[in-house]
């Protein structure tokens, strides 16, 4: 299980370096990331929320263009960045991946699964679905398919594999606060503390400044 952000890199975005990564895949996010592949997941997350604040009562954009661009991401309220868990059965080729609409800030679902407290749906275009019968838990592909591939695996490994997400992600958000005092040193504690909400991590989570 690795958490994932879906990639969109759009044309011309020079506002700090970002990796060449093919348009609509997914990165997985973890403390290994080169430098490059941080900006493009920062530049990601900002973008997903980069929406003119007409229809809200958030206050206008900046000017300048950096500032523009973070804009949303430093004043919603509710943040969004798409991707999810993606689960991969390798002895089967089997991947189960989010769907579209999907938000990494909603990860914390699979521990309603894993509680046995529902089934969880995890976007749309394929319909990724979860659910736990017993002591098993069986992850279907697309439920929208009669014949979807699916993972079965037991709660209690499903268990170690979120908490061995969860890790992936605040290890993430530690090079991605490096990171942001690097490139962002002006903005780079309300933009940390943006990261870490829209990864569902704790505030505790957010490494402190040297």
């Amino acid at each position: 299980m690795q958490p994932v952000l879906e990639i969109y890199t759009p044309d011309g975005f020079d506002l700090w370096p970002v990796a060449e990564i093919e348009p609509f895949s997914y990165l997985p996010l973890s403390g290994e990331l080169a430098p490059a592949e941080v900006g493009t997941a920062v530049m990601r997350i900002a973008g997903c929320n980069d929406i003119d604040p007409e229809q809200d009562d958030r206050p206008p954009r900046p000017a300048d263009p950096l500032g523009s661009f973070l804009h949303g991401l430093l004043t919603f309220d509710n943040l969004f960045a798409a991707g999810g868990m993606q689960v991969t059965d390798s002895s089967k080729g089997t991947a189960f991946l989010p769907g579209c609409c999907n938000g990494l800030e909603d990860w914390r679902d699979w521990r309603e699964v894993v509680n046995g407290s529902g089934p969880a749906s995890f976007g749309h275009d394929p319909d990724p679905f979860a659910e736990r019968l017993g002591d098993t838990v069986r992850l279907t592909v697309d439920a929208e398919q009669s014949d979807s591939p699916v993972i079965e695996l037991s709660v209690t490994e499903l268990h170690h594999l979120l908490d061995g997400a969860e890790h992936d992600l605040a290890n993430f958000l530690a090079v991605a606060a490096d990171w942001v005092s690097q490139y962002l040193p002006d903005h780079s504690a309300p933009v940390t503390a943006a990261l870490a909400r829209v990864l569902a991590l704790p505030k505790s989570a957010v490494p402190p400044k040297p």
